[in-house]
């Protein structure tokens, strides 16, 4: 109670209205901004928090009920209408303030990675807890960039009585791809005008159409298979092994490789082989993820992991179903608002970093035997989309790009060159290099949304780039079908079974400055040099 009191407390002090202006008319846009900037710089600490705080919790996607509970308390004590458990998802919300359009829509992760706790500040292998998960992606600082940004435009829009939404929405479970479709379905943007999204990178740069060409899209989709049990050893032959279908499928999928293009992504892990040796398996699951560059492509590779599915079941004489636990489109992004926010991302620039946050940066490159060339100093520029994109990673913002024009801010919190969803990219994300990195987002979240609150003819332009262009011969067809439902039971044992432990290392701002100074770390930790005799 006492740390989320404190933070209360903080919130309070930065977020209530400004005494009553009502003659006041608001400053030029360009003003304007430079007040923005001025109120995150003073939010500084607070954005820390809310990184801190954060990555402390800790929590695998569809569990992120502590974090979605701190963040949903902290909006409603700033006066925001917060409606939770949407889309059917318990740990999903909205919070919305303000009336009228244009509605500016925000939206990050909240999830973070199996088996990846780590230390922050220690640029080697050292976890919190070992075996927990933690935030080896770094989506901990997403909501300290867009929280901290919505209370700047807040304040405000308070004190220049300017009219225009503004909504937050959590990625949840975004590492299992799970649940952005769900929100799409639910009509959580069809009032949208503008959607802002950010994600932790160890740059500071926006894109548009496909950018480089490094997303895809994709299915995640479970395939369950039934069989009969017996003694292994006794009568085999009374047996239906499931576990055997499982591996057919495998087996017939790697076959189908040589047949696919070159920008298929297709993995598995399999989630249930069977129970013990002696026991022929009446159960087993794999699940997959079939990734290509857009929706025919996906759909083909869906169809056709079903038709091998079907065949394993009838070598092995087991039955199997099958669950689709997320999809995503590949992501769209829009010019008009991309090259606004270019212009905000330049005049921010990157963060000043400190001796001790390059020494982190390349200790931590030479300890996983990467390039070593520490942290960023220049922002990226606006570049052309590439003609051919080759696919890569995928993200569940797709399927809302494809309805509401947006953008994907990548701020610099992190560092370059980390291999990602693994311990060292937390080590970063709850230091100074991700407080830094987060304010900044957030500068360059709040002046682009004031750019299109108060610049109607940009929100147009916006929506004719995406009306005329993205959709004019592509138009959005969800993957899901009327019975598919978010996967909520995800990762709850592997939460239960941590939780406990985890919770003895939450973060009390009320007691410690910031999460390396209640850790007992020095910044940075990094392996002393060895020398020779």
């Amino acid at each position: 109670m006492k740390r989320r009191a404190a933070m209360i407390g903080l919130l309070l002090s930065v977020s209530l209205p400004y005494p009553s202006r009502a003659q006041s008319s608001p400053p030029k846009l360009d003003a304007l901004k430079q007040q923005a900037v001025a109120e995150t710089d003073k939010l500084q600490t607070f954005t820390q928090q809310l990184v801190d705080q954060i990555f402390s919790f800790s929590e695998l996607g569809f569990q992120e009920y502590e974090t979605s509970r701190y963040l949903t308390e902290l909006l409603e004590k700033s006066n925001f209408k917060v409606e939770r458990g949407i889309a059917g998802i318990p740990t999903a919300w909205t919070a919305t303030y303000g009336s009228g359009k244009p509605v500016i829509a925000f939206i990050t992760d909240i999830d973070c990675i199996p088996r990846a706790s780590q230390k922050p500040g220690v640029a080697y292998h050292d976890p919190i807890v070992a075996g927990a998960p933690g935030h080896g992606e770094g989506h901990n600082s997403g909501m300290a960039v867009n929280v901290t940004a919505a209370l700047v435009l807040k304040k405000l829009m308070d004190e220049y009585h300017f009219g225009g939404t503004i909504r937050i929405l959590p990625g949840v479970a975004e590492e299992l791809v799970a649940t952005k479709a769900f929100y799409v379905r639910a009509g959580l943007f069809k009032d949208v005008d503008v959607v802002l999204g950010a994600h932790v990178a160890s740059e500071f740069s926006t894109s548009y159409s496909t950018g480089k060409g490094t997303w895809s899209g994709l299915v995640s989709v479970q395939y369950f298979f039934h069989g009969k049990a017996a003694h292994a050893a006794m009568a085999p032959w009374d047996g239906r092994s499931a576990l055997d279908a499982v591996e057919l499928m495998d087996t017939g999928w790697d076959f189908n490789r040589e047949h696919l293009r070159l920008a298929q992504r297709s993995h598995r892990v399999i989630i249930n082989g069977g129970d013990q040796p002696n026991v022929v398996p009446s159960e087993a699951a794999v699940w997959y993820y079939f990734r290509e560059l857009d929706y025919q492509h996906i759909k083909a590779l869906y169809e056709r992991g079903n038709s091998i599915a079907e065949s394993a079941a009838k070598m092995t004489g087991t039955t199997v179903d099958h669950k689709l636990v997320g999809s995503a489109w590949p992501p769209f992004f829009n010019k008009v608002i991309a090259e606004t926010q270019q212009k905000n991302i330049e005049v921010v620039g990157m963060p000043k970093w400190s001796e001790a946050d390059q020494t982190l940066a390349k200790a931590l490159q030479k300890e996983i035997g990467e390039k070593v060339e520490g942290l960023k100093g220049t922002v990226e520029p606006l570049a052309e989309p590439v003609k051919d994109p080759t696919g890569g990673a995928s993200d569940d913002v797709g399927d809302i790009s494809w309805n509401a024009p947006m953008v994907y801010l990548m701020y610099p919190a992190n560092i370059p060159n980390l291999p990602g969803h693994s311990w060292p990219n937390a080590v970063a994300m709850a230091t100074p290099i991700a407080h830094k990195g987060s304010t900044a987002g957030a500068k360059v979240q709040a002046m682009t949304a004031l750019d299109f609150l108060l610049r109607p003819e940009l929100v147009a332009q916006a929506w004719d780039y995406f009306r005329n262009i993205q959709t004019k011969e592509v138009h959005y067809e969800s993957f899901l079908a009327p019975t598919d439902q978010p996967a909520v039971q995800l990762n709850r044992e592997k939460m239960e079974k941590f939780a406990p432990e985890l919770k003895k290392f939450y973060y009390d701002p009320s007691r410690f400055k910031t999460y390396l100074e209640q850790l007992g770390i020095a910044y940075p930790t990094v392996r002393p040099a060895t020398g020779s005799n």
